[in-house]
């Protein structure tokens, strides 16, 4: 006969208390490279505006403003960010966290996944750095990419994530 008892709000675990796992110190590095890239476009456009067209010094004054401040806040953003970040693993779930201002926590239990890969840019190659992402049974908005991992980490993850699967898949 099927049970559903409930459960009180109070035994609930609390997703705060959880062992956070970082992600890898290097990413942070990572991110201000990519978004110091990023930012050169802003930078080169008000410069070619500066040069190719007269203006008056207020404008121009006004338009490096804006372009230096974006720059200085693309190039900070990673290193609030990233620390905010975190993932553990547990024996029936992976949970991650990400967000300053939007934050999330999302719980994927093994028994919903289809499938791990790990993938990396050249970039993240530079600094040792690789992406997880899970592949799961509700579609691609229950999907999830976990961005900064080592190389090694992700890929021992990878193999961790897929044995408990196919645990989990045998013991239905």
């Amino acid at each position: 006969m099927f049970q559903n008892p409930e459960i009180a709000i109070d035994d609930l675990p609390d997703a705060e208390n959880l062992d956070w796992e970082n992600l890898h110190p290097r990413f942070v590095r990572r991110m201000q490279v990519q978004h110091g890239l990023i930012a050169l476009a802003p930078l080169i456009g008000a410069t070619a505006f500066t040069v190719l067209l007269p203006s008056p010094p207020l404008i121009i004054v006004i338009l490096w403003a804006l372009v230096v401040s974006f720059a200085v806040v693309f190039f900070i953003w990673p290193s609030i960010a990233v620390p905010r970040q975190g993932y553990t693993v547990r024996d029936k779930d992976v949970v991650y966290k990400k967000g300053v201002v939007w934050r999330s926590v999302t719980a994927i239990p093994y028994n919903r996944i289809q499938h791990v890969e790990t993938s990396s840019t050249p970039l993240d190659r530079k600094f040792g750095i690789a992406a997880l992402q899970i592949f799961t049974a509700g579609g691609s908005g229950s999907d999830l990419k976990i961005h900064g991992l080592g190389a090694d980490n992700a890929e021992r993850l990878r193999v961790y994530i897929l044995d408990k699967v196919g645990a989990s898949i045998e013991n239905h």
